[in-house]
């Protein structure tokens, strides 16, 4: 199947901004500190596009190393992707020569072409096996202290969402079991941070198909 780069590319942007925080504002601890800057399976950094698109897949899927790399690569490394995980689309942007004729003199001459394609990729943390460096062990949330605003919990309970906290340091909303989860407010830099992050959440919450109906109005989890 033909795929349309820059529509693909252009769909994953809006996708990652209607998702909300981005993930170099994460506002609590847990797991690495901001997403790790997105590397080829030699260690080479990527650039560009495909930057935005590798870290913001990695903030959703919560991936912690910085490694990207084909199913071929993993093999050659003595990895083997997980049964069940999906690729990532990169863009890869390269040159080639050509043969062509001079449109003043007539003679043939080589010109070079740009071309676009897309590899499927996956984040090592989806590949069993790599060498040990391959992989960042998240780091285990901290308690900072935070104090919750008896006023701002009474709000969010009037919603009648039914917000959910464990240690798990992600937030999102669950459109199948129809519940908020939030990390402990005690792992947040701030308690404004914490409750912007609930009032997002809250919005998911609200064009859940119980309510608002997310197949007419574009919400989606996170």
């Amino acid at each position: 199947m033909k795929i349309d780069i820059k529509a693909h590319v252009t769909a994953t942007i809006i996708a990652q901004i209607e998702e909300g925080t981005p993930p170099w504002r994460k506002p609590w601890t847990g797991d690495t500190p901001g997403i790790p800057f997105p590397r080829r399976h030699n260690g080479e950094q990527y650039r560009g596009i495909n930057v935005l698109m590798l870290c913001a897949t990695a903030s959703i899927h919560g991936f912690q190393s910085s490694h990207w790399m084909t199913f071929r690569q993993a093999l050659e490394l003595g990895g083997c992707v997980r049964k069940g995980e999906k690729a990532t689309r990169s863009v890869y942007y390269g040159t080639y020569e050509r043969d062509a004729e001079n449109t003043q003199t007539g003679e043939p001459e080589t010109r070079q072409s740009r071309f676009a394609k897309v590899n499927n990729v996956f984040n090592a943390d989806q590949i069993e096996g790599l060498p040990e460096d391959y992989y960042i062990r998240p780091e285990p949330p901290r308690d900072l202290g935070t104090q919750s605003d008896p006023e701002l919990d009474a709000f969010f309970a009037a919603t009648g969402a039914e917000i959910i906290t464990s240690d798990e340091p992600r937030a999102y909303f669950h459109p199948v079991k129809d519940i908020i989860h939030m990390p402990p407010i005690a792992t947040f830099f701030e308690a404004s941070r914490y409750y912007g992050v609930l009032g997002h959440e809250t919005v998911h919450w609200v064009c859940g198909p119980k309510r608002l109906d997310t197949q007419k109005v574009k919400c989606n989890k996170r």
